[in-house]
Order: structure tokens, then C-alpha cells, then sequence
């Protein structure tokens, strides 16, 4: 018989107290004789309690885990200093560029007449907006810039090249690539762009800026027809370019009628100087070379 039978011949439980045991409790007082939780002589469990503490130490607060001693707060002074002021120059710096962006999109006011040569100064050429995307003048037009050149070849040979589709080169270039070139995408669509807004109709520059887009353009057309030779050892000695404009067809459903007949727009020759960049694969010593035994034979031709 152990400990838990019943019966009058039990065997008590050694420290467990005694008593008259109630139903279904052998062994066990009905009223068992526990210390009262308002005896302020009974021993405390929370103090006989050997559990470790789970409460964090007010010095993990300051250790820059967490509350006021985090982030900026947590640095150095000096550092402290040079954070702030790094801080009120990309603000500043933000709230100009939005200030002069709103003055070159929004239309004709007092400020924009009064500093337009600054909001100029600033936004052009990185930052120009326009609204050629959206209505009420969306693109209706395919433009296409073509070019080509006078050169003497090698032997001193002169020669003129067929007409090259730059717009053409650059669209195959990155059709089907998945990280098209910033180059190849907008360099020649904005630097015609450039072109057309400084020139008039009789292809007249209105100032620097023309003479500084005909230099842009010219020096575009010079790396993109270098590449058309394939490397071959040929100077050029001037450069001509024209623009063609197609008229996008209308939907099937439309009424509206276009010609789809090209316009040109063809530009004079722009005569190429040694510095205007790697010409061929003649570098500028050996393209005024070739330049001179070229008049060297024409003139002994005479």
C-alpha cells in the first residue's frame, strides 16, 4: 500500500499536514492549514523567488539602443554640427530647384520676367521641362535627323558619303535591350531639340546658345559617323545635316486626314576644325596631315 491509498490504514505523507480528508481528497484537510497571504509574518515568494529578472536596466536606454540618446542626439558635437547644416543645404538646395522649376513651367509672370535669366541659368541644360507630352499640343510627328559628310580618305582622296539615319542607328541600338543607354536614347532627340529652339526658320542662331548648339550637334554627328566608317583612317572636312518629319498616321477609326509625305529640313555644311573630336581614327596631328597632302595633290593637279 503507498502513500495515496485510502483507507484508515494510510500511510501519512511526510511535511504534508493531516487532517479529516474531504470527498475525493485522501490524505488531505478539508481546510488545509496555509500561511494567510495577510500574515506579514508569512514568508514572501516573490522574495524567496530564485527566477532571474527580466526587467531591463535603465542603462540600456542611454547606450543609444533606443530613446533619447538615439540618432543626430547620440553624436558628438562637432558631428552633430556638421549634420545639421548638411541638412539645411539639401533643404535649401531642394526648395530653389523646386522654386525655379515652378518659374520655368508656369506661365508669364512678374518673376519669371524679372529673373528669367537666372531660372534659365539654372534649369537648362539638365533640368529643361516642356509639355510635348501632354495635351494641347501632344507629338503628332516622327522626326528623324540624318547626316552626312565630305572626307578624304587615307590616300587623299576626296569623297562625299551617302546620307546616314543617326535617329535610325540609335532606335536599333536599343531595341530588345532591357538597360537601354541614356545616350542612345535622348542625346541626338535633345540636342535637335537644342538646335531648333535657338535657330529660326532661315536657320539663323539667336545668339551664343546657336553657336553653341550648331558646335553640339556638329560634334554629335562627327562620333556617330566616325562609328558609321568602321574604324577606316578617313578625315572629314565638313559636315552636313537635315531633319525628316513624318506625320503620325491617324487610327483606323478616325476621320481625321494627314499627308504622310516627308518635309526636309536641311541644314548648310558646317565645315569640321582638328578639335572637334576623334574624327576616324586620325587623330587631330594626322588629320591636318592628310588635309595638307590632299590640297598638296590638288594642287599638282592643276
Amino acid at each position: 500500500m503507498d502513500a495515496h491509498d485510502e483507507g484508515p490504514g494510510a500511510r501519512p505523507v511526510p511535511g504534508m499536514p493531516t487532517g479529516t480528508a474531504g470527498p475525493g481528497m485522501s490524505g488531505f484537510p478539508a481546510t488545509a492549514d496555509f500561511p494567510d497571504a495577510s500574515d506579514a509574518s508569512a514568508p514572501s515568494v516573490a522574495a524567496s523567488s530564485t527566477a532571474p529578472s527580466l526587467a531591463v536596466p535603465s542603462s540600456a536606454w542611454s547606450d543609444g539602443i533606443q530613446g533619447p540618446g538615439a540618432g543626430i542626439a547620440a553624436l558628438p558635437l562637432g558631428y552633430r554640427i556638421v549634420a545639421a547644416l548638411a541638412l539645411a543645404v539639401v533643404a535649401l538646395t531642394a526648395c530653389v530647384h523646386i522654386g525655379m522649376v515652378f518659374l520655368h513651367v508656369a506661365p508669364a509672370n512678374t518673376a519669371s520676367e524679372q529673373y528669367g535669366r537666372q531660372v534659365g541659368d539654372w534649369i537648362y541644360p539638365e533640368f529643361e521641362q516642356n509639355w510635348k507630352l501632354f495635351a494641347p499640343n501632344p507629338l503628332q510627328q516622327n522626326i528623324a535627323v540624318e547626316a552626312r559628310a565630305d572626307i578624304r580618305h587615307a590616300d587623299g582622296r576626296p569623297g562625299t558619303t551617302r546620307w546616314y539615319d543617326l535617329s535610325a542607328s540609335d532606335g536599333r541600338a536599343i531595341d530588345g535591350s532591357l538597360l537601354p543607354s541614356h545616350t542612345r536614347q535622348n542625346e541626338l532627340r535633345r540636342a535637335w531639340d537644342f538646335y531648333t529652339a535657338t535657330h529660326d526658320t532661315e536657320n539663323r542662331p539667336d545668339g551664343m546658345r546657336g553657336a553653341l548648339s550648331e558646335r553640339y550637334m556638329l560634334r554629335i554627328a562627327l562620333l556617330r559617323l566616325e562609328a558609321e566608317q568602321g574604324g577606316r583612317k578617313t578625315v572629314f572636312e565638313r559636315i552636313q545635316l537635315r531633319s525628316r518629319t513624318t506625320s503620325v498616321p491617324p487610327p483606323k477609326w478616325s476621320d481625321e486626314k494627314v499627308s504622310l509625305t516627308p518635309v526636309y529640313r536641311q541644314l548648310p555644311w558646317w565645315p569640321v576644325s582638328d578639335g572637334d573630336g576623334p574624327v576616324g581614327t586620325a587623330d587631330g596631328a594626322d588629320a591636318a596631315a592628310l588635309r595638307d597632302t590632299g590640297a598638296a595633290g590638288e594642287a599638282g593637279a592643276r
